[in-house]
């Protein structure tokens, strides 16, 4: 279907769907090499009990572009099933991604970054499924569009919105806030684990996000709190999850994955040895009694 006449019902639907929610960017449990099939079913079955609006699989966080074919398959299959009602949201880096996402049953495309004719890119995997831009930072992969290429993007009718990840960069952030503003209907996604509460009153209205894996009641109670501008209680639960943040998204930054998979382990969604990520860097053995440190910390806050 050519993406001019795409029905704009569905990308109105799916970004009101979307809208004020929390979609956690999972990672995928591994033992060593392999992966971890009843982690991963155990941390899906936690994950259908909780406040989200979906999640987005094969992201930076899931390592889509890593996977085999055979456990991308696995991995959407098993997130389909357990979240049958949810957006299911999967990475994609080429057309060939997309319409495999298609086929397991995903609703929306997280469209990972390319400096090649980036508009003409974003057109193509809007033929297979509705898409989510995203503007990620330079050390993780991203590609640092201009605006014009950016106007150009979210005006592709099969464009949901942006999602916005630089890590650091509260200028950039807000020039992209902007930017989003301009086009009525586009969705402004927050990816910024490092300043989620801030992103929230520079216009974000959902977060797709890694962190948002572990701790995931407190994340999305705070999008509950900044919507329904209970704004005391947002202003401590940021305070909480910024705390959080540093624990989990400390340098080395790619170190994430792990720490998020021993945030789960701590707060018991899967074992304690399904924690591996094979292609994040080594971490000192000592970090994961500070990322156990802090879900305790989180969770007595709370109470």
């Amino acid at each position: 279907m050519d993406s001019q006449v795409r029905p704009a019902g569905k990308v109105v639907e799916l970004s009101s769907r979307l809208e004020w929610g929390l979609i956690p960017a999972v990672p995928v449990p591994f033992r060593g090499t392999e992966l971890a099939e009843d982690a991963q079913r155990a941390l899906a079955a936690w994950m259908a009990g909780q406040q989200v609006a979906g999640v987005a699989v094969w992201a930076h966080s899931g390592r889509g572009p890593h996977l085999s074919l055979p456990q991308r398959h696995a991995v959407l299959a098993t997130w389909r099933a357990a979240l049958p009602e949810s957006v299911i949201i999967a990475g994609a880096n080429s057309v060939g991604m997309a319409r495999e996402a298609k086929r397991g049953g995903a609703d929306v495309l997280l469209a990972f970054p390319r400096a090649d004719d980036p508009v003409g890119y974003h057109e193509a995997l809007a033929e297979e499924l509705p898409v989510i831009a995203f503007y990620l930072y330079e050390p993780a992969g991203g590609v640092s569009y201009d605006n014009p290429t950016l106007h150009a993007i979210l005006e592709i009718p099969g464009v949901i919105g942006l999602k916005v990840a630089t890590l650091d960069s509260v200028w950039t952030f807000q020039r992209l806030a902007g930017l989003v503003r301009q086009h009525p209907g586009s969705l402004l996604i927050t990816g910024e684990d490092r300043f989620l509460g801030y992103s929230f009153t520079m216009g974000a209205r959902a977060a797709l996000i890694g962190m948002g894996a572990a701790l995931t009641d407190l994340h999305a109670k705070l999008l509950d709190t900044y919507r329904t501008e209970a704004l005391a209680r947002f202003v401590r639960l940021s305070s909480l999850l910024d705390q959080f943040a540093l624990a989990t998204f400390g340098p080395p930054v790619e170190g994430y994955v792990r720490r998020m998979l021993w945030a789960l382990a701590a707060d018991g969604v899967i074992p304690e040895d399904a924690c591996d990520d094979p292609w994040g860097p080594a971490l000192d053995p000592a970090e994961r009694d500070t990322v156990r440190q802090a879900v305790r910390d989180a969770r007595a806050a709370r109470a």
